[in-house]
């Protein structure tokens, strides 16, 4: 078996659409075969919630002006699930 390499990057704290952009850039690249490596990305994120496909609008218990006025940021994402 041939040994494989992971690179872990620390990416401190960041915005979410930030980390989901280098994520989704990091996942094409490994597609295309351009990234050698697999990668292991640790990151914090101001607080944020994510509504997956699954979401059902009754489950987010704060408005999104609440959410808003208490720097709570909301993201539509295509990961399955609900709200996180």
């Amino acid at each position: 078996m041939t040994p494989r390499t992971l690179l872990v990057v620390d990416l401190g704290r960041m915005p979410y659409a930030d980390a989901l952009a280098l994520q989704r850039d990091a996942a094409s690249a490994r597609l295309a075969g351009t990234l050698a490596d697999d990668v292991l990305m640790l990151v914090e994120h101001p607080p944020v919630i994510t509504l997956g496909r699954s979401a059902k609008g009754g489950n987010l218990l704060a408005s999104s002006e609440l959410l808003a006025a208490r720097g709570v940021e909301l993201f539509d994402v295509e990961r399955g699930g609900d709200v996180t």
